[in-house]
């Protein structure tokens, strides 16, 4: 799935490089616009385009020469507004609605001077403010287009250079660098968008937190019970964790609301499940030799060796220095985690994805024990360290630990030892455990101890006994994890007669939603499907380019010209689209998703679960095209019919308003399967 759309991105741009420089402009440019180069990733883009350049499907100069000159303009354009409309130019939307990064913004101009339009590009956060506030700061032009230009001649640079970097590293890399590209690009989107979500639901939660402290404080003064004396003692004003302990009482609510809809949805079966194949077939596409090793030596940095090691560490500083109650909330927290982990596994009883010779309750998958007992091991050390660090360094402490984490579950994801909701359950579980804990590790003060030579202690710790698990144990890691390419495979009467009930009845997407009804299978390769559909008017649909993807843009296009969209089932994409007339305005598209199943007569053939829809089109104000896709999948199924091929219907169960529960099977006359 994803390799495929790299290729067609990597494809699309060596037939229009020019589109590659447009991008590369409108991101610099983009960078120095006010709150939008706060939203969009411009340099990691930048950064990713730059990586094309050894393949040859950029050139390095006209490259570096949109970078700079996108970053002179960007910020040339923010200058001018700001000294064209001034001060009042920062009440207006969305500048207004980021009060916090405008005071920012405003101290660091304060505090570097003219430097600052230089040190600003390279600054998260304020880089897209500081030249709109030069202008309205008063900043003389002359000295502001020197340091301007000065900073965007490093800055483009700074940019494009490490990313041709990482291109070269790809291409000695070989057969394993597109996989592996693919997964640092999905891992680094990832977690810029948690980030994102993160920094966002805090600055605006943070208002809403206070006056639903205040409400339920309220509430508490009205009762007198245990547990409003409770939350009013927790939610004291006069307290200086007010605050802090109203976020944890949400975190508390919302994680344990989270787990449990995860935990529903396993034992139902539900959408979520759907989700987990999806993204496990998706991630064993991206799997390679380098990727491997990789993700294997993180998935061993969270391995119970090294969990137990770091746990036992900690607690012996604790008792090093007498801080008795927060080693016994730090144990509490890691053997707690563990053992509620183990006891819902035990009680549940969910296979993994693939055998992996995991013995007694390991074998079992929900929840997934690395994610749960790591997150936690982790969370709450930062936790406790970040309470007595200088504030500047709370969040890059946060940041690293939570990566830490949040790989490790990545990991096991990658390695197919975990289901997504195994994950994901592991990990709201954990949120809900930590947040816990340490509503009621703030009810009392706690033993001070030196947050700096704690942090020491657990990284010396992690860096020690994960190094050693590591040497010990890579090899036989290596061959436990290694991907087991086998397909099962089935007689092909087997299928035609009764095995087809073993494939999907209806497409599901990325989403875990359940769509329309996979109304075909068809053994044999995509060279005989092609064969025998081009007689009855059938060809294979327009690959996405700029120019076919133009022809959207159009009012009346020839059907046969606009490309089909690529849906996804179970994780993939579809192996084949064709197209074929239909009536005035409308044409048949048939998509086909390959199966992972072989059927064997003599030898090994392919076979393949698709759906034929019919769309028909509309051209809203003579100015565009859009399709609409028809509900009736029943006649367009029957559109297959071929004499040069054997058929055959079968009715499934599975019945809709909108499916007669009848699939076509095909395969080819006086030729085996």
């Amino acid at each position: 799935m994803m390799t495929s759309l790299l290729t067609l991105i990597v494809d699309f741009l060596t037939a229009y490089p020019h589109v590659a420089y447009l991008v590369v402009f409108l991101l610099a440019v983009s960078e120095a616009i006010p709150v939008v180069g706060v939203l969009i990733p411009g340099s990691a883009v930048i950064v990713a385009l730059s990586a094309l350049t050894p393949s040859g499907v950029l050139v390095l100069w006209p490259l570096l020469a949109a970078a700079t000159t996108g970053a002179i303009i960007g910020d040339g354009v923010a200058f001018w507004l700001g000294r064209r409309y001034q001060r009042q130019i920062l009440g207006v939307w969305p500048i207004s609605s980021y009060p916090d990064l405008v005071k920012r913004s405003e101290a660091f101009f304060a505090r570097h001077g003219d430097w600052s339009v230089f040190l600003a590009r390279f600054t998260p956060g304020v880089r897209a403010l500081i030249p709109l506030l030069a202008g309205v700061l008063g900043m003389r032009a002359a000295r502001f287009y020197v340091v301007n230009i000065a900073s965007a001649l490093v800055w483009a640079p700074a940019h494009v250079i490490p990313g041709m970097l990482v291109g070269a590293t790809i291409g000695i890399l070989g057969a394993a660098a597109k996989p592996l590209a693919i997964l640092v690009v999905v891992v680094v989107v990832t977690g810029w968008l948690a980030l994102w979500v993160v920094r966002h639901a805090w600055r605006r939660g943070m208002p809403l937190l206070a006056g639903g402290a205040e409400r339920v404080r309220d509430w508490a003064a009205a009762r007198d019970n245990p547990a409003s004396r409770i939350l009013a003692g927790l939610l004291d004003p006069d307290r200086r964790e007010t605050r802090v302990l109203a976020a944890l009482l949400i975190v508390v609510v919302g994680a344990a609301w989270l787990f449990t809809a995860i935990l529903r949805d396993v034992v139902r079966g539900d959408p979520l499940v759907l989700i987990d194949n999806a993204i496990y077939l998706a991630l064993q596409e991206l799997r390679s030799p380098p990727g491997d090793a990789i993700m294997i030596a993180i998935t061993e940095l969270g391995d119970t060796t090294v969990v137990v090691a770091v746990t036992f560490i900690v607690f012996l500083w604790f008792a090093w220095k007498r801080a008795w109650r927060s080693a016994s909330y730090w144990l509490a927290a890691v053997a707690g985690a563990s053992a509620i982990n183990t006891a819902i596994k035990v009680a549940l009883h969910r296979a993994r994805p693939v055998e992996l010779h995991y013995t007694g309750w390991s074998a079992f998958s929900f929840p997934s024990g690395h994610s749960t007992v790591n997150w936690v091991l982790y969370g709450f050390f930062t936790f406790l360290v970040v309470r007595g660090i200088a504030p500047i360094w709370r969040l890059p402490i946060i940041l690293v630990f939570a990566s830490l984490a949040l790989l490790i579950a990545f990991s096991r994801l990658y390695l197919g030892a975990h289901w997504f909701s195994d994950a994901a359950g592991g990990l709201a579980f954990g949120s809900a455990w930590i947040a816990l804990l340490a509503l009621f590790y703030l009810r009392r003060p706690a033993e001070p101890f030196r947050s700096g030579r704690l942090l020491a202690v657990g990284c010396a710790a992690l860096v020690l006994a994960g190094g050693l698990n590591i040497y010990a144990n890579h090899a036989k890691d290596t061959k436990r994890y290694a991907v087991e390419r086998t397909v099962p495979t089935i007689a092909a009467e087997e299928w035609w007669t009764s095995d087809w009930r073993q494939l999907p009845a209806r497409r599901v997407d990325l989403t875990g939603s359940t769509r329309e009804p996979l109304t075909v299978q068809w053994a044999g390769s995509l060279h005989d499907v092609e064969d025998a559909l081009a007689p009855l008017g059938w060809r294979i649909a327009p690959a996405w380019t700029a120019i076919s993807a133009l022809s959207w843009l159009t009012p009346t296009p020839d059907p046969q010209v606009l490309p089909v969209a690529p849906l996804f089932a179970g994780g993939r994409l579809p192996g084949l689209s064709m197209v074929r007339d239909g009536e005035a305005g409308s044409r048949l598209v048939l998509r086909l998703w390959e199966v992972d199943l072989r059927l064997a007569n003599g030898q090994a053939s392919p076979l393949w679960i698709g759906s034929v829809l019919e769309e028909r089109f509309t051209h809203p104000f003579s100015m565009v095209t859009l399709a609409r896709v028809q509900s009736d999948v029943d006649g367009p199924r029957m559109a297959l019919a071929s004499a040069a091929t054997e058929q055959r219907l079968v009715v499934r169960s599975e019945v809709g308003a909108d499916w007669d529960g009848q699939v076509l099977l095909v395969r080819h006359r006086n030729r085996e399967p």
